[in-house]
């Protein structure tokens, strides 16, 4: 740090950096990741909802605990599947991860495709403050058990379409939400977000394949899932008390195991909507990280992606020295 930091007002202060590698479901990031982490000294932040809940390793693509242990990982395995934590939640903690890797003078690198994760830190956002009110998130609870979650998602879509753009249909929870603070006060949700000026200094980093490609990807992911013992994993989690409508147990492959599991569906019908909901969140997902995007670097995967990845972070560490 520098001697006269302690002189400076806030705003005079030279902001840390925080680099943030992003992309959509399995286009590679985190292979490139722990390359360039590892080169650089760095410590990785999830930026995966998926990630924080123990027990969902397999369909969530999880980093393994070897790869753990190659590089320091932060935000992985900190939540039960009965517990759903908040963007707020999320915010809090992923800022204190990042200032205590500054405090270790490291480098934070913040991985992954959750783009409201991405975007809460980056942009600076403060959560819109309305409290939780249980009585209406009851009701709106009941009003989705009735009419599904996708017919709620589309009462959303007409008071809020940009909100609706952003959530997939499936994830009733986030849409119970963004109903909950729009009915208490009378705003449309996605105006409520406020922004300040990020406290880092950041470079956003973007790996790209295309549309094709992702999904021959996701496709064959999705089959290596189902080898390593896929549906064992959400029979224990079935197991353990966890029950399949649980909001975690909406991720993405887990509801559709758990309808396996019960007879509702064969498991080819499971793993055909399994992927038909991971392209529907690739769509989704290009809502938040757009390929024109002035604020992202984007380069195309390859073999020396993490190289390219680490010269453009080596670089813009270098032009930007009061980040010491």
């Amino acid at each position: 740090m520098c001697p006269e930091d302690h002189r400076l007002t806030p705003a005079q202060k030279p902001k840390l950096p925080l680099v943030v590698i992003l992309g959509p479901t399995a286009v590679g990031k985190t292979q490139v990741s722990l390359l360039v982490a590892s080169r650089l000294s760095a410590e990785i932040v999830s930026a995966d909802s998926r990630l924080l809940y123990t027990g969902m390793d397999i369909g969530t693509a999880k980093p393994t605990i070897e790869e753990r242990r190659l590089v320091p990982h932060h935000l992985i395995d900190v939540a039960t599947p009965d517990q759903v934590w908040s963007l707020a939640q999320y915010q809090a903690a992923a800022s204190a991860a990042i200032t205590a890797i500054h405090q270790r003078n490291r480098l934070p690198i913040l991985v992954g495709g959750t783009g409201q994760y991405i975007h809460a830190l980056t942009q600076g956002w403060e959560i819109p403050p309305a409290a939780p009110d249980l009585a209406l998130r009851q009701a709106l609870e009941r009003w989705g058990a009735q009419i599904g979650a996708l017919a709620l998602h589309r009462r959303l879509a007409i008071l809020d379409a940009q909100a609706a753009a952003t959530i997939d249909p499936a994830n009733i929870r986030r849409t119970i939400r963004a109903l909950e603070v729009i009915f208490t006060t009378g705003q449309r949700f996605s105006a409520q977000r406020r922004r300040n000026a990020p406290p880092y200094a950041i470079l956003q980093v973007g790996i790209m394949r295309s549309r094709a490609e992702l999904y021959q990807r996701v496709d064959e992911r999705i089959e290596q899932m189902i080898q390593a013992g896929f549906l064992a994993e959400v029979q224990s989690l079935l197991e353990q008390g966890y029950a399949s409508n649980l909001p975690t147990m909406s991720a993405i492959g887990y509801g559709e195991i758990a309808g396996y599991l019960s007879s509702a569906c064969s498991l080819d019908e499971a793993i055909l909507q399994i992927k038909r909901r991971t392209r529907i969140f690739i769509r989704r997902q290009a809502n938040w990280f757009k390929p024109d995007g002035p604020a992202i670097h984007w380069i195309s995967a390859n073999d020396d992606t993490a190289t390219q990845a680490e010269q453009i972070i080596a670089q813009w560490l270098k032009t930007n020295p009061s980040q010491g």
